[in-house]
């Protein structure tokens, strides 16, 4: 058996016991994994005892269950460069890089938003989660519920995604934030100056 199969091997019995301890560690039952992957209680329990041989195919939805990473799953040796890759996306006109490469759970951006961006009139909107947010540079405009506030470099901005809200670039030069956003819902914090001051 050659060196790097003799070390597959021993990565991939690994996973089990893994697996298990991630599942402990959520509190969840095979049943509920079950549930929420798709897979068998059987087929989770062989995985689990290192009957059965882990496949991508079975690591996927079991690693977006457990909001890990797939080179976490299977604890995947180090590259050798610690650096990570962004890789930005255009969308809506606006410059999203995440920061986060996680599945699930609480997702980071930077944003660059153009200079009046977007072009057209405020459209509050809800969805779930919770979204905290950072300017860097520029300006940003946040409508949240009744507040219309003007966020300068510096200030931050904190809220529950049910409560309508739109945000845009009201200045001549781009906008740059952190954006931080989780499924939780929790209670509004603001710290900024009204539009009107």
């Amino acid at each position: 058996m050659s060196e790097d199969t003799a070390g597959l091997d021993h990565v991939l019995h690994a996973v089990g016991p893994r697996l298990r301890t991630l599942r402990q560690q959520r509190g969840a039952t095979l049943t509920e994994l079950a549930e929420s992957t798709g897979i068998s209680i059987s087929t989770l329990s062989r995985l689990e005892s290192g009957q059965r041989r882990p496949t991508l195919e079975l690591l996927l939805p079991l690693a977006r269950a457990h909001q890990v990473s797939l080179d976490e799953l299977v604890d995947a040796p180090p590259t050798g460069d610690p650096r990570v890759q962004l890789r930005s996306l255009q969308r809506w006109g606006s410059t999203f890089i995440p920061l986060s490469r996680r599945p699930g759970g609480l997702q980071a951006f930077k944003q660059v938003m153009p200079p009046s961006w977007p072009h057209c009139e405020p459209d509050p909107r809800v969805h779930e989660g919770y979204e905290w947010l950072y300017v860097l540079s520029g300006r940003l405009r946040l409508i949240l519920g009744e507040h219309d506030v003007i966020l300068t470099p510096g200030e931050v901005a904190e809220f529950d995604t049910h409560i309508p809200h739109w945000f845009g670039n009201p200045g001549p030069e781009p906008a740059e934030l952190l954006s931080l956003f989780g499924p939780q819902g929790e209670r509004l914090h603001i710290r900024a100056r009204p539009t009107g001051r």
